[in-house]
C-alpha cells in the first residue's frame, strides 16, 4: 500500500473517516466481491462441480455445463435458463490463459469476460463473427511471447478476472445431446499448456466438490460489510486508478492508513461499512434503480461497460452481477404490474406479445420469473422462463403471444404450454433480448405491460 506525501499520516477525525467510509462502501463494493470469488476459487482442486451444481475452476481455467444451470444454484444471481454456461475466474499474478472457441455454426454463442470492476474487455461471440480458435486472455503488464497460432489477445489491467462462457439450447433433449460436442471443446487453462491444439473435457464427467454452490434463500454472501476494509486494503493494489480516479484512492487509503493506528477511525470506519449496506440491500431492488422504460419496467444501458458510474455498477452487482454489454445482451427488469403493484405469485397475470412486437433479436429472448431472493423457483415443471428456446408455445390467431405468470396451472395443454409458475409471495420478471436490434437499443421497442386478471 502506498500514500501519498500529502496523505500519510494525516491527522482523520472518525467521523470524516465514516463520510469516507460510505463512499469507499458503495464505490468498492463490486471490486471485493470479486476479490472474494478469487479467493474462493483458490480453494477449488480443479474445475468441477461445486455442491454437484455450480460449474467453476480454481484461478486460470474455468468450468463447465452441459445443460441448463439447476434451480438450487446460489453462487450467482439472476441466472438464465436459456444456456449453458460457463464460469471461473482469472488471476493475473498466475499469468495468462488461453480460451477455446470451438465452431459453433449456426448455433448462438458468446463468452462474456469482465475485469475486476465488471466491465468488459474482450469481443468473442456471434455477434462480432468471432472465428473458431485460441485466443489469450492476459494481464496488461505481460511481456511475454504470443504464439504465432494464437487468434487474439485480450488483456486486463486488475488482478482478477471472470470468465462467462453461454452456449443457447433449445429446451428439447434433441438438442440437448447436440450441445455436448460443442461445450466439451470450451475449456480455458494457463498458456504453459497451450500446444496449439483444440482440447477436449467431458464436461458430463467431471468431479463434484463438496464446496458452497447451493443452499439457503438468498445469493452466496460475496461482500461482507464487518470484513470490506480489511480487504479493501488489497483490492486498491488489484485494481489500478482509472484517469480521475486518483483523488478517490488517495481518500480511501488515508483512512485506511489512520484506522490502523487508531481505533476509534477503525470502529467509525467498520460502522461506516454497516450502514452502507443498508443503501446497497436496497439497491437490490430492481425497482430501486436503473431507467424507467414504461408500464413499471426498467433498465440499464452501461451493463459491463460502467466507468465512473459507480451506483449503477454496484446496484448491477448486488442485484444481478455479471450482466453483458448492452450490444450483446439488453435486460429488462419488473417488480410491479401495470398498476404498480408488487408482483405476487398468489395473482394471475398476462403478457402480450402483439403480432411483430416479439422483442426485436438475432440471438434469443426470454422471460423468466425469480423469487424475492433473485434465484429460480422450484415447481413441478422444472420451468423457470419461456422464449425462443420453447418450441411448443402456442400462438394466438392473430399471430400474438401471450404468456401467463401466476396462479394456479391453467387447464388445457395449450394455455398450460404458456405458463411461467410463480411462488406464492412477492416475485420479479425479468427479461432478456441476446443481440438486441438497435429499436432495443435506442429505446423504440419496450416490453408490453403485465396486467394482473382481477
Amino acid at each position: 500500500m502506498s500514500i501519498s506525501r500529502a496523505s500519510a499520516g494525516q491527522r482523520i477525525t472518525a467521523s470524516w473517516a465514516a463520510e469516507i467510509g460510505r463512499s469507499a462502501y458503495l464505490w468498492g463494493w463490486p471490486l471485493v466481491n470479486m476479490h472474494n470469488r478469487r479467493t474462493f476459487m483458490e480453494q477449488l482442486p480443479g474445475p468441477g462441480l461445486l455442491a454437484g451444481i455450480v460449474h467453476a475452476g480454481p484461478p486460470g481455467r474455468i468450468g463447465m455445463l452441459h445443460d441448463y444451470i439447476r434451480p438450487e444454484e446460489r453462487v450467482v444471481a439472476c441466472p438464465n435458463q436459456d444456456v449453458a454456461y460457463g464460469f471461473g475466474t482469472l488471476d493475473a499474478h498466475l499469468g495468462p490463459s488461453v480460451v477455446q472457441v470451438p465452431d459453433f455454426g449456426d448455433r448462438f454463442w458468446v463468452y462474456q469476460v469482465v475485469d475486476q470492476r465488471t466491465d468488459s474487455f474482450v469481443q468473442l461471440g456471434k455477434m462480432y463473427g468471432t472465428a473458431p480458435g485460441h485466443y489469450l486472455l492476459a494481464p496488461a503488464d505481460w511481456t511475454g511471447d504470443v504464439p504465432e497460432a494464437m487468434a487474439d489477445v485480450f488483456r486486463y489491467d486488475t488482478r482478477v478476472a471472470v470468465v462467462i462462457p453461454r452456449v443457447f439450447m433449445d429446451d428439447t433433449d434433441a438438442d440437448r445431446a447436440a450441445i455436448v460436442p460443442l461445450v466439451n471443446q470450451i475449456s480455458v487453462y494457463p498458456l504453459a499448456e497451450y500446444d496449439g491444439t483444440m482440447k477436449s473435457v467431458e464436461w458430463t464427467d467431471v468431479p463434484t466438490d463438496g464446496g458452497d454452490g447451493a443452499g439457503g434463500d438468498t445469493e452466496t454472501q460475496w461482500v461482507d460489510p464487518n470484513t470490506f476494509f480489511d480487504a479493501l486494503d488489497e483490492v486498491l493494489d488489484e485494481v489500478p486508478p482509472r484517469h480521475g480516479e486518483e483523488a478517490l484512492y488517495d481518500w480511501y487509503r488515508t483512512v485506511l492508513e489512520a484506522a490502523a493506528r487508531d481505533a476509534d477511525v477503525a470502529a467509525a470506519l467498520h460502522q461506516a461499512a454497516l450502514d452502507a449496506d443498508t443503501t446497497v440491500s436496497e439497491l437490490f431492488e430492481f425497482r430501486n434503480y436503473g431507467l424507467p422504460v414504461g408500464h413499471h419496467w426498467s433498465t440499464q444501458r452501461c451493463g459491463a461497460e460502467f466507468g465512473s458510474d459507480y451506483l449503477m455498477r454496484t446496484a448491477v452487482g448486488k442485484s444481478n452481477i455479471f450482466v453483458n454489454t448492452p450490444n450483446e445482451t439488453t435486460y429488462f427488469y419488473l417488480d410491479l404490474d401495470a398498476d404498480g403493484e408488487r408482483l405476487h405469485g398468489s395473482n394471475v397475470y398476462t403478457v402480450t406479445f402483439e403480432a411483430g412486437a416479439l422483442p426485436p433479436v438475432r440471438g434469443f429472448w426470454s422471460l423468466t420469473v425469480y423469487n424475492k431472493h433473485h434465484f429460480f423457483h422450484p415447481n413441478d415443471l422444472d420451468r423457470y422462463s419461456l422464449g425462443t428456446k420453447n418450441q411448443n408455445l402456442t400462438w394466438g390467431d392473430d399471430g400474438s403471444l401471450t404468456l401467463t405468470v401466476g396462479g394456479k396451472a391453467p387447464d388445457g395443454l395449450q394455455a398450460h404450454a404458456n405458463w411461467l409458475p410463480a411462488p406464492d409471495e412477492e416475485f420479479t420478471l425479468y427479461l432478456r433480448a441476446y443481440w438486441p436490434d438497435q429499436t432495443i437499443l435506442d429505446g423504440t421497442w419496450q416490453p408490453p405491460a403485465v396486467t394482473r386478471h382481477h
